[in-house]
C-alpha cells in the first residue's frame, strides 16, 4: 500500500510549562515508528508524515507514542493533505473573515451530532460554521475579545476538537502538497 501523506494535529502542549513535546525529539520518535518525511510546523502540535496507516491507526499510533515517550495523553486529529487543501479550497468565511489571525479552524476527530449541530445558539460578536469534521470561527474582535471564542465548543458540539488560525491552516496546506 502506498503511503498517504498526512497532517497530525495534537491538541494542548507546549501551553506554559505543563505537557511540554520537544519538536526535535517528536520527529524522531515518529520516523523511528516507520513514518518518513516527518516535519513539524510550530511548536502548538503540527506533524506533517508520511505513512501507510489509515486515519485511525496513525492517530492511535501516534497517541500512543507521544504517552510512551513523553508521559502524558493527547489527543490526535489527522486529516489526509488533501482533506486540509480542501478545507482551505472551500473557506465558508473567504469574503467576511478579513484577519487570518482572527479566523480559526476547529478540526474535529469526527463529525459532530446534527443534533447537536441544529442546536447551537445563533453567532454573537462573530461567525461560524460546522461543515462536516471543521468548525470554522470567525472572530472579529479577536480571541479574546468576541464572545464565540469563549463558548465550550467541545460540550455544545459533543466532540472534542483541535483549533488553529487561518494562517496556520492555510502553512499546513502548502507543505502538505
Amino acid at each position: 500500500m502506498a503511503d498517504t501523506r498526512y497532517v497530525v494535529l495534537l491538541r494542548g502542549i507546549n501551553l506554559g510549562k505543563a505537557r511540554q513535546v520537544a519538536m526535535p525529539r517528536l520527529r524522531e520518535v515518529l520516523t523511528g515508528r516507520g513514518h518518513e518525511a516527518v516535519r513539524t510546523h510550530l511548536r502548538s502540535g503540527n506533524v506533517l508524515l508520511d505513512s501507510p496507516l489509515d486515519e485511525g491507526a496513525l492517530a492511535a499510533d501516534v497517541r500512543a507514542a507521544i504517552e510512551r515517550e513523553f508521559g502524558f495523553e493527547v489527543p490526535v486529529v489527522v486529516r489526509t493533505a488533501a482533506e486540509v487543501a480542501a478545507v482551505v479550497a472551500g473557506d465558508p468565511f473567504e469574503s467576511l473573515a478579513t484577519d487570518p489571525a482572527r479566523y480559526l479552524v476547529t478540526f474535529l476527530p469526527e463529525p459532530p451530532p446534527p443534533d447537536k449541530v441544529d442546536a447551537l445558539p445563533a453567532a454573537d460578536g462573530g461567525d461560524y460554521l460546522v461543515r462536516g469534521r471543521e468548525l470554522y470561527l470567525w472572530l472579529p474582535d479577536g480571541i479574546q475579545n468576541t464572545p464565540l471564542a469563549a463558548w465550550k465548543w467541545d460540550r455544545l458540539l459533543g466532540v472534542p476538537g483541535t483549533a488553529r488560525n487561518w494562517n496556520t491552516v492555510t502553512k499546513l496546506a502548502e507543505l502538505a502538497r
